[in-house]
């Protein structure tokens, strides 16, 4: 069984960036903005920071009041030649006002792809395609399950998929998931711990975690422990250093195209 790592991939890419951060005259900026200090979030932010510094990036953390100010300090950010790229930390606390909120980055500093009007796909869609490509997961001929419809995932990646022409449906949480058993990938992504189980996973299946959740302050996939101790699977994601890695070197990469403009 192969284990899908991320974190090992991310790191031949890492050393590309950083030569590349040395060649410019100038030193990327990217500016993180979130309204929460909640554990996860605060997590992928500081990873994010800590990966700017090992490249040479300059990341700002500025966390919002509320969703106002966040709109005033996107607008802000947009007119900065200083800033290369922005991101929207999700989720915040005002979600219904996230469509309204990303619309505003522009398109040439969107570079997690959320707006889904800039110039990069989305950040963790891409860091999937990385990922499979990586170790050799053919996606042609293959039943596709994306299970989750979010703006970070599903919705990009199916778009990816079916613009490809490859075999993808699309599940959410509330759907009949008993019938993933007939897919020969599985990408899941809807932030509900221990969502896919045994009886969702046929034998010899790809199951790609990318869902995010924390409980008691412990980060957990969708992907319950009684899937990941099988020894009949094709391939799959581990606990950690899956798909997030990747994702926050796409997030890089695409800062560093902006920062070439």
């Amino acid at each position: 069984m192969k284990i899908l790592n991320g974190k090992e991939l991310a790191g031949f890419i890492k050393e590309r960036q950083a030569s590349e951060v040395r060649s410019l005259k100038k030193r990327p900026t990217l500016l993180i903005i979130r309204d929460s200090d909640n554990p996860v979030i605060t997590k992928y932010v500081n990873l994010k920071k800590q990966y700017g510094e090992d490249i040479g990036v300059k990341v700002i953390d500025f966390q919002a009041k509320n969703s106002v100010e966040i709109a005033e300090k996107i607008k802000t950010a947009n007119e900065d030649n200083e800033i290369d790229g922005i991101i929207l930390q999700l989720p915040i606390v005002e979600k219904d006002r996230t469509d309204e909120l990303t619309a505003l980055i522009s398109p040439d500093k969107d570079v997690d792809g959320l707006s889904g009007h800039g110039n990069y796909d989305s950040a963790t869609a891409t860091a999937i395609l990385w990922l499979l490509a990586g170790y050799d997961i053919k996606l042609e001929n293959a039943k596709i399950a994306l299970v989750g419809r979010g703006k970070l995932v599903g919705a990009p990646l199916y778009k990816m998929f079916t613009t490809s022409n490859y075999h993808v449906d699309l599940f959410h949480r509330g759907s009949d998931l008993t019938k993933l058993n007939q897919y020969d990938i599985i990408i899941t992504a809807t932030g509900v711990p221990g969502l896919i189980s045994d009886v969702h996973v046929k034998p010899g299946a790809c199951l790609v975690d990318a869902g995010t959740a924390s409980e008691k302050g412990i980060l957990k996939g969708d992907v319950a422990d009684e899937v990941r101790s099988r020894k009949d699977l094709a391939a799959i994601t581990p606990k950690i250093g899956g798909v997030g890695p990747l994702t926050v070197t796409c997030l890089f990469d695409h800062v560093l195209q902006s920062a070439k403009r």
